[in-house]
């Protein structure tokens, strides 16, 4: 019997985190940690001198020149997407499906979230005419929209928006007077940097964007929120920040001294941590294209990952076979190949999209193994599809997704 009230089973309102690396703490992280560890305060509300300059190197190096009056940092990226909100007011756009943890922040505010469909290319913003009509519609329906949020490099799609539709929805959402949020959390974790083309609307207009980065994920574990926000070069901006600043020091919001000082040196991107992320983006990059192939050779549909460590299927096409195994929706279908796959396969629903839709988001990290020296033989090996453990983890994805498609084939009635 499918569920018309999802919220009874199970909190489908909140999580999942973000995909998670998968793999052993960077040792020299581990010893910046460890060296700071005898501070036991917070840095400074906002964050301090170290953290906020190294946060301007790290954008200047991508062509976003920022001074230290113009950066904030924060416990992770939720906190400084709650801080935004509540210093813009009014509603918040943002795609459908998008990060699960933004729609979240925003209700808390007691604000409404409204979700836009994407274009067909890509996730992570809406399409630029659906994106004028639905701010058009909610005004005329007494709405207040403000503020659009959107992922050029995207969770939960995996994908990376081409320049032009970046183009067109940012100067859409500023048209329409909305201030952009760019979370670019996933912009240094490209599959193939040299042949993909990330634009940032930073770049475009720069006095009408905020930019966050989650350092969760390219920097640092999960286990060390941090993260920071670039505002923009105008009067507006400065004022932005400052009532941002007045939000985060409300809620207590601040970076502990030792995970800023890792923080610091992560963003400082030394040879140590560029190699690292130059090779962990590469295995997972790996990984995710062979499950990508296991999902669509059983039929299911999800665009090619190119950037994190996940993909995001529709397995829509085999509905008649899910129908009979009793998964009529995403909660059922999360349920379903969570316990099948013994790794987090959270419903599309988490991320916005329509319970009755039959999507869940796979994480690569889940498929490298289950202990430490498993995952650090993934990471240094030359052929890691070619490991055990690998194996073991895609061929379990493949029978799973398998039996599906043949089932569906069964229970497809006669033509």
């Amino acid at each position: 019997m499918r569920r018309t009230v999802p919220e009874g089973h199970g909190p489908v309102r909140y999580g999942p985190p973000l995909p998670d690396q998968g793999l052993p703490v960077l040792a020299e992280l581990r010893a910046v940690l460890a060296d700071a560890a005898g501070h036991a305060h917070a840095e400074p509300s906002g964050g301090g001198p170290a953290l906020l300059d190294a946060a301007c190197g790290y954008w200047t190096r991508r062509g976003l020149a920022a001074d230290r009056d113009r950066v904030v940092a924060a416990p992770g990226a939720p906190a400084l997407l709650l801080a935004l909100t509540g210093a813009l007011g009014g509603d918040v756009m943002v795609p459908r499906p998008c990060a699960a943890w933004w729609a979240p922040q925003v209700r808390l505010l007691g604000r409404s979230v409204f979700h836009v469909p994407t274009p067909a290319e890509c996730g992570g913003l809406p399409d630029p005419y659906a994106l004028l009509e639905t701010v058009r519609r909610v005004r005329a329906e007494g709405g207040d929209p403000r503020l659009l949020v959107i992922s050029v490099a995207d969770d939960p799609t995996a994908t990376v928006a081409p320049p032009e539709v970046v183009h067109e929805t940012v100067e859409a959402a500023v048209g329409e007077g909305l201030h952009v949020v760019s979370d670019e959390t996933w912009r240094d974790t490209l599959h193939r940097p040299h042949d993909t083309v990330l634009l940032s609307p930073a770049e475009m207009l720069p006095g009408e964007v905020t930019v966050l980065t989650d350092l969760a994920g390219a920097f640092l574990p999960q286990g060390w929120p941090a993260a920071v926000a670039r505002f923009p070069d105008t009067d507006e901006g400065l004022r932005l920040r400052a009532r941002v600043l007045d939000v985060l020091t409300v809620l207590g919001a601040r970076v502990a001294e030792p995970v800023a000082a890792a923080a610091a040196y992560a963003l400082g991107e030394p040879d140590a941590v560029t190699e690292r992320l130059t090779a962990a983006v590469r295995l997972h990059a790996r990984v995710a294209l062979a499950a990508h192939g296991a999902v669509i050779g059983s039929g299911a549909l999800a665009r090619p990952p190119q950037a994190g460590r996940h993909l995001y299927v529709d397995l829509g096409p085999l509905s008649s076979a899910l129908t009979a195994l009793g998964v009529g929706d995403a909660q059922e279908l999360e349920d379903f190949l969570t316990a099948r796959l013994g790794m987090p396969a959270p419903g599309g629903h988490r991320f916005g999209d329509d319970l009755e839709a039959l999507r869940v988001r796979l994480e690569t990290g889940a498929l490298l193994g289950t202990t430490d020296e498993e995952r650090a033989e993934c990471l240094s090996s030359p052929s890691p599809l070619e490991l055990p453990q690998v194996q073991r983890a895609l061929t379990l994805l493949g029978s799973a997704f398998d039996d599906l498609r043949d089932d569906a084939q069964r229970w497809e009635p006669p033509r």
